[in-house]
């Protein structure tokens, strides 16, 4: 008789400790919409909803660029180093909006799109982007990133508690 052995779950990453995740999409219009909502579930997930309303905005348009400018895959990667949330869009296209950092002109009123990166310089704490080189190291293109600060002062979320050997899957001894 066999008895059925499990290993213990990790201990979830504190509020403070550092971590990422990185979705990568085909070119597909559905692409954004996918990527917000895994941002919001992995910020929910690790205590930090008051920074998901300006990420989920930011991260949709930057992956929208993405996706309607290069016709080509795109990943976004979230990365915390508490208290800085750093989200991150590669595609693969060389170029990067101009002007990249700088202040952006005003569109018209009646124009249906130019608007995403003046939401970007808006909302975020910090942004820009930079070309990537091909080569041995990857396929090159571009990365455009924003930072939100976690407001200071806020309270940290409770740390989350391991998950319990009672919630792990019964599985019947082998006869």
């Amino acid at each position: 008789m066999s008895t059925s052995h499990h290993r213990p779950h990790p201990a979830p990453i504190p509020f403070d400790g550092s971590w990422q995740y990185e979705l990568r999409f085909p070119c597909d219009p559905r692409a954004p919409g996918v990527a917000r909502l895994t941002l919001r579930a992995v910020l929910a997930a690790h205590g930090l909803g008051q920074l998901a309303d300006r990420a989920e905005l930011l991260a949709c348009e930057l992956a929208t660029n993405s996706v309607v400018h290069t016709m080509g895959p795109a990943a976004v990667r979230l990365d915390w180093r508490h208290p800085v949330l750093r989200v991150s869009v590669w595609d693969p296209g060389p170029e990067l909006p101009k002007p990249c950092g700088g202040p952006r002109p005003v569109p018209a009123p009646d124009v249906e799109d130019g608007r995403g990166l003046l939401l970007v310089a808006t909302l975020a704490d910090r942004w820009s982007g930079c070309r990537l080189g091909g080569g041995d190291l990857g396929p090159g293109g571009k990365t455009m990133w924003f930072e939100l600060l976690h407001p200071p002062g806020s309270p940290q979320p409770p740390q989350p508690r391991r998950p319990s050997d009672a919630s792990a899957p019964h599985r019947p001894a082998a006869a």
